[in-house]
């Protein structure tokens, strides 16, 4: 069958390669075409666009390039068209990918939607369209699936991809050699995230370098001597591009909210979760945003089993004091005991095969 994947940034990248695996494994005559990047590439099939040329995020960026972002979806509608897929496999990627999806429907195909667009946190009007133009959801995250659910919409949960990959990650997993605990510092990926967040992080760091070794992820796009010049001097080591290697050393995290505080509670690392954004920009979201939590793990268990530090509450000194909790036995406790339940709740390893199988059986 032949199989048309549009995803827009690293992680729709990743999830959209592992997906692909799957319904190679499920169907020996997949065709695939795809909006992607280099992990989709690798699997196989023709990428058309790569996503560091379509992910703009942001009103400045996206009204800057809205000429080539009218372009590349012209571009998807007609090697669609050209394709003549089984079956439109949507990742994430909602301003785009709705577009996608109306024109595909009203074009007569079959349109899945993997990795839902955060639309229960804000945007909610965005029901109507997928409810209009996408047949089926397949969510990964369980309050997701609840949500769809409670709109009347086919959807189906496979569990969190996460864990496939922590899985695979593990089976020639490796740890840091330090002889201290490692402080795990995750300041985020995004140039502007990192000039907000990680001098903060840094300080709370410094505070405790006599007790932890400090480890910083790093991502491969930018040079270790940009990380340095946010860090004051703070005696931090860099890890380029391998997070898990130091999540499954870490004794303790400092993480800013996104994927990577749900991938710290997988790996069962006590953590602080931080954000600081632009002043207009989380006022907007306070205002807009319907959810009660940040991090993936407190809307997962419905309660905040780690600390979100939100702009002003995020100080070097709360930090610390948050982290601090965690020596005692019975934080230590509390927290293994909600990471526990959170796993519970989550599911197993799979995700990918069962999405294939959804995927494969209601072509069929």
């Amino acid at each position: 069958m032949k199989y048309y994947i549009v995803a827009g940034e690293a992680s729709g990248d990743l999830h959209g390669s592992n997906l692909m695996k799957e319904l190679k494994i499920q169907d020996s005559n997949a065709e695939f075409r795809f909006f992607g990047g280099d992990l989709m590439k690798s699997v196989g099939g023709e990428l058309v666009n790569h996503y560091k040329e379509t992910a703009f995020m942001g009103f400045i960026p996206v009204i800057l390039n809205l000429r080539t972002i009218l372009r590349n979806i012209r571009k998807c509608q007609q090697d669609i068209l050209s394709f003549k897929p089984d079956v439109l496999i949507l990742i994430d990627y909602p301003g785009f990918n709705l577009k996608i999806a109306r024109f595909a429907f009203e074009n007569g195909l079959r349109v899945h939607y993997y990795i839902s667009p955060k639309i229960w946190a804000w945007k909610e009007r965005r029901i109507k369209q997928i409810k209009a133009y996408v047949h089926k959801m397949i969510t990964i995250l369980p309050f997701e699936t609840e949500f769809y659910k409670g709109h009347g919409m086919a959807v189906d949960y496979v569990g969190n991809p996460l864990f496939d990959q922590i899985s695979e990650f593990k089976k020639t997993a490796s740890k840091i050699d330090s002889a201290k605990p490692i402080l795990a510092v995750l300041p985020g990926s995004r140039k502007m995230e990192l000039e907000r967040m990680l001098p903060t992080m840094a300080k709370a760091a410094k505070l405790m370098e006599d007790e932890y070794s400090i480890y910083i992820a790093a991502t491969p796009d930018f040079d270790v001597e940009f990380y340095e010049s946010l860090i004051g001097d703070l005696k931090a080591n860099f890890v380029v591009g391998e997070t898990y290697k130091l999540l499954n050393s870490a004794r303790i995290g400092i993480i800013t909210s996104g994927t990577a505080t749900l991938e710290a509670a997988i790996f069962k690392v006590p953590q602080v979760i931080c954000y600081h954004g632009p002043a207009l920009v989380v006022a907007a979201a306070k205002k807009f945003v319907k959810v009660k939590y940040l991090g993936l793990a407190n809307l997962i268990m419905n309660k905040e089993i780690v600390k979100e530090l939100i702009q002003e509450e995020m100080t070097p000194e709360k930090i610390v004091n948050e982290l601090s909790r965690f020596k005692t036995i019975e934080g230590a406790q509390q927290i293994e005991d909600d990471y526990n339940e959170l796993l519970n709740i989550l599911g197993d390893e799979g995700a990918s095969k069962r999405a294939a199988e959804i995927i494969i059986e209601d072509i069929k």
